[in-house]
């Protein structure tokens, strides 16, 4: 072996070393376990065995410089940095740890570390990359401009979502500098509405896995199937059984697609570390035909197990969780029937971190929506009447957040409060006469009147001066219903929100031009501005994407160990002061998403706030400056120089 080599090879083993002598002095305390690190030279590689402590591993104290509690003072932040990259200042070289020390063809194909065209001559010398990559040096923004002039070339929005699924699984810091950078453009293609017909074909464009798939195959061994995924230092995980994905019912196996795309959110929106999400999928079988026949469907082909079989699934589920990642790990679930939604959620908000988009982000946001329409239509929240399309998981969902911030306004009861809302479901207007009929989670908004079939028909009765759709079927605010709401309001408030943008009760232009140009519009999909008789309208996007980054923030950076109400009253009204006079006067109830980063940290700052008050954080003593502090554990997806 010639000596120069040889000589490289020991300097490399006395750098790490080195380092691992200094996580050792950083962490000293906790048990050491043993590790086998490996040195990776092209091909080759060097096996040397090194002391690193377990609490580094499993998320203890990692700091390579001191970080003051309010304000830490490392480059790009982060919570949890197990490697200590991100606590170092922007000048400070860091080592680009895998299991071992990446170098090579290993290093391109190491998503986390790999910077493509970007890598500098020094540091394709340091890590035995020349010959492996174009002779050209690129910065990341050079990189950010080709793509996204690659990505306009694609006419289809799912091949723009393949493009940039490529992107993550190749260079994750790239893929999150092109969604912060662009977000505008780029969410429509990594969420709804791209994401629907994504989960639709999953089975045919599924490249490589995103996420853990845990089926009735694994059952009694979960725990095990846990410790498979590579990470240990879980913060949040979001998990769906696939059975009523979107608006667009029950996908199975291929629900995925809705994991993986609310984590790519709450790293790019709300600065959660990559590596510190997990994205699951719990298949129990599909009652989809068309998928069962389908020879690419890539989950179990037989219907759901229901019953016994699917809670016991569940149970040994969120068990293993807890013991896996503890306490304060954040289970986010999605996309669940209805009849399991409110069945989980009710079940374990006592002994789980637990939350439920679909029940109460968006609740949240279109709280918040209203709350900030209030300033255009005019008087209290107390004073409007609510009529709901739709009385499932979102509508029953909203309508209870409503009634507790109508509560909490006026110091009336709740259930007083909710007679000022009213819900039409599949057989009418939700009344008295029908309570023996109705679902638990639907009983408490039967009030006293007559049986009414239609809609429009309840528009006339109730005289709601907001109508919300979340009845997932779409152009059911027809012409005549939104002509009954302008005829009773001078600016009626609509809000469109189901998914996707075929699924939307009516589109924006539908609203403004038969309203007459006086609707106050929101929707759960993107609308593009509508022109009527000569003034632009901006249509605002009702999107969970607003709350749920921001809000799971909150509780990781206090430490929460329970969600409480408050604490997602507290995100709506956050969300609604960051709507400024400017958004005002184009008719906007929601700020645009260009500054979502800072909305998520202000939303961040006021759960976190509420956490602390309630007695509900670990993370001690409180911080001073909440924004600031969440700003500082925001993941920063820049480029940082190797060693």
């Amino acid at each position: 072996m010639p000596l120069c080599l040889v000589f490289k090879i020991l300097l490399r083993v006395f750098l790490l070393s080195f380092a691992l002598s200094h996580f050792h002095f950083l962490g000293f305390i906790g048990h050491f376990q043993k590790k086998t690190i490996t040195l990776l030279r092209g091909g080759g590689e060097r096996k040397v065995s090194a002391l690193m402590e377990s609490t580094l591993i499993n998320g203890g104290d990692s700091s390579l410089v001191d970080i003051d509690n309010d304000n830490k003072s490392g480059y790009g932040g982060g919570i949890d940095d197990v490697y200590g990259e991100d606590s170092a200042t922007v000048d400070q070289l860091v080592t680009p740890w895998t299991v071992s020390v990446a170098s090579g063809y290993t290093l391109l194909r190491d998503p986390h570390h790999n910077k493509g065209l970007a890598f500098t001559e020094k540091e394709r010398d340091a890590h035995y990359l020349h010959g492996l990559l174009p002779p050209a040096v690129f910065n990341q923004e050079l990189q950010e401009k080709r793509l996204m002039h690659n990505l306009r070339q694609y006419d289809v929005p799912l091949h723009r979502y393949m493009a940039m699924m490529d992107l993550q699984e190749r260079n994750e810091k790239l893929f999150y500098k092109l969604l912060i950078d662009n977000v505008e453009e780029l969410l429509p293609i990594v969420y709804t509405p791209t994401v629907g017909e994504a989960c639709q074909k999953y089975g045919s464009i599924f490249k490589r896995p995103q996420g853990l798939y845990i089926s009735l195959k694994e059952k009694g061994k979960i725990p095990e199937v846990l410790k498979n995924w590579p990470e240990r230092n879980i913060q949040v995980i979001v998990v769906t059984d696939g059975e009523r994905i979107l608006g667009l019912g029950d996908l199975g196996c291929q629900g995925m697609g809705i994991p993986v795309g609310k984590l790519s959110l709450y790293t790019a929106l709300g600065g959660l570390r990559p590596s510190a999400c997990l994205p699951v999928t719990i298949d129990v079988g599909t009652n989809n035909q068309k998928l069962l026949n389908d020879e690419y469907y890539i989950g179990l082909r037989h219907k759901r197990a229901t019953g016994q079989e699917y809670a016991e699934l569940l149970e040994e589920f969120m068990t293993a969780v807890k013991q896996n990642y503890g306490e304060k790990v954040l289970i986010q679930f999605e996309d669940f029937a209805n009849h399991n939604a409110f069945e989980l959620l009710s079940r374990y908000s006592s002994s789980h971190l637990v939350f439920n988009d679909d029940i109460q982000g968006t609740a949240s946001v279109v709280l918040s929506g209203v709350i900030a329409a209030l300033k255009l239509v005019g008087g209290k929240l107390a004073d409007h009447k609510f009529l709901f399309l739709g009385a499932g998981e979102a509508g029953t969902g909203i309508a209870e957040l409503i009634a507790l911030e109508i509560s909490k306004q006026t110091k009336a009861p709740l259930e007083e409060t909710r007679k000022r809302i009213w819900l039409v479901d599949s057989k009418g207007l939700i009344v008295r006469s029908r309570i023996g009929s109705l679902q638990h989670f639907k009983q408490p908004w039967a009030h006293e009147h007559e049986p009414v079939k239609e809609l429009l028909d309840a528009v006339k009765a109730i005289k709601p001066t907001v109508l919300i759709g979340s009845s997932g079927v779409g152009k059911t605010f027809t012409k005549e219903v939104v002509e009954a709401m302008t005829s009773l309001n001078e600016k009626p408030l609509i809000l469109a929100l189901s998914n996707p943008t075929s699924q939307s009760e009516c589109t924006a232009e539908e609203a403004y031009t038969w309203s007459k140009g006086r609707a106050i519009f929101a929707s759960g999909s993107p609308f593009d501005p509508v022109e009527y008789e000569g003034k632009v309208f901006v249509p605002g996007q009702a999107n969970n994407a607003y709350i749920f980054p921001g809000f799971g923030l909150g509780l990781i950076i206090s430490g929460a160990i329970r969600v409480h109400d408050d604490m997602l009253l507290a995100a709506s009204e956050a969300l609604a002061s960051q709507v400024s006079e400017e958004n005002y006067e184009k008719g906007l109830i929601y700020p645009p998403f260009t500054n979502i980063r800072k909305i998520s940290a202000h939303i961040a700052a006021k759960v976190a706030a509420k956490v602390y008050e309630l007695g509900l954080a670990s993370h001690l003593p409180r911080p001073k400056n909440l924004v600031k502090y969440a700003e500082s554990c925001m993941y920063s997806p820049l480029y940082r120089s190797y060693r």
